[in-house]
């Protein structure tokens, strides 16, 4: 495949087809992933490949608890979760999670309902003791540690489609962390950082829609004039 294309094309896809993924399939995936950049190459991810039914069906009600909350907050006209925003509103919205859950419950489901039957479900875990968080002690939201983590996510979104495959990262299951971990053994060292869903898609992705380049940079200054086409 080309890559521009590839790169303009690679969406998030959440409907799959029943097909299973074969092992060299994924196997290949995962040997191509591995080669994304990371701090210092130090490589600080481990990779779970959930197959056993029931730790599937106890991720997705994990997965749910936490989904619904996510809508709520969305119906309240709120980005989930965000570092900056109405604490107040966002308990509030949270509170209402069970609405949410009675509406899935009176239909067929989504995603997050069928989680446990994507076919395949890869756990992506980031050893703490080796990345260079050098935002872990600001006053703020920490993210430099996550660079070395979700190229290799992003990584295996790329190889997969080379493999005719799609899938999407999801980092919903974090939220529900201390559970994900006693469930699957995880040391305390290690952190989630995110479910990467991935089988054959149901539609194949098509060009994206995105900002334009001058919506999101700007020369010199944040103010600074929008960067020319």
């Amino acid at each position: 495949m080309d890559l521009i294309e590839t790169l303009r094309s690679t969406g998030a896809a959440r409907e799959f087809r029943p097909d299973p993924v074969p092992d060299d399939v994924l196997a290949r995936v995962l040997d191509t992933a591995r080669f994304a950049p990371s701090g210092g190459n130090r490589q600080a991810w481990r990779v779970i490949v959930l197959r056993d039914p029931d730790l599937r069906r106890r991720l997705r009600d994990l997965y749910t608890s936490i989904w619904y909350e996510y809508l709520a907050q969305g119906a309240a006209g709120l980005v989930a979760w965000a570092p900056v925003t109405d604490r107040t509103a966002e308990a509030a919205a949270v509170a209402r999670a069970g609405e949410m859950e009675a509406l899935a419950a009176a239909g067929p489901g989504g995603f997050a309902e069928h989680f446990d039957e994507v076919p395949v479900l890869l756990v992506l875990l980031a050893d703490l003791r080796r990345l260079a968080a050098i935002d872990r002690d600001l006053p703020r939201y920490t993210l430099a540690g996550g660079a070395s983590i979700y190229p290799f996510a992003w990584s295996t979104l790329l190889a997969a489609r080379a493999e005719g495959l799609g899938g999407v990262i999801t980092t919903m299951a974090v939220g529900r962390e201390p559970a994900i971990k006693e469930l699957l053994d995880i040391p305390d060292e290690l952190a989630v950082a995110a479910v990467i869903a991935l089988g054959y898609p149901t539609t194949q992705p098509s060009r994206l829609t995105r900002q334009p380049v001058e919506a999101f940079t700007t020369v010199d200054r944040f103010d600074g004039p929008a960067f020319p086409r």
